[in-house]
């Protein structure tokens, strides 16, 4: 039996969180190709700026100070690749934590999804 759902309130919650959803996005067949073939991302690198990423909106650390959109902008991706990162972001939630903080995980990531793509329409 799996033990009882917590919610997000440590940054060790985090790495659980970010590493669990990567897992998914680079078996992803729509999505992997856009980390790992278009951005090159070197996983080593980026996955430490995530956790801080995601510290800093959940946990308030202010940690982050990079800028995603920019490098964001630059991808090849539309509305079925928004759609799948928050689909696998939800379930990822879901399948580790239950709380207030595993909700406005979930509702920060529809937002940076609503948003980038938002912005994606207005470059094109």
């Amino acid at each position: 039996m799996s033990p009882p759902l917590t919610d997000i309130t440590t940054e060790d919650h985090i790495k659980v969180l970010v590493d669990s959803f990567y897992v998914k996005v680079n078996a992803d067949k729509l999505l992997s190709p856009i980390f790992n073939e278009v951005a090159q991302v070197d996983w080593s690198e980026h996955l430490p700026l995530l956790y801080q990423f995601w510290n800093t909106l959940l946990l308030r650390t202010n940690t982050y100070q990079g800028r995603p959109w920019p490098k964001h902008a630059l991808l090849p991706v539309n509305a079925a690749h928004f759609e799948r990162w928050l689909s696998l972001f939800k379930q990822t939630v879901d399948e580790h934590f239950t709380g207030p903080k595993a909700t406005e995980a979930k509702n920060i990531a529809a937002s940076i999804a609503d948003t980038f793509q938002n912005r994606l329409q207005l470059l094109r």
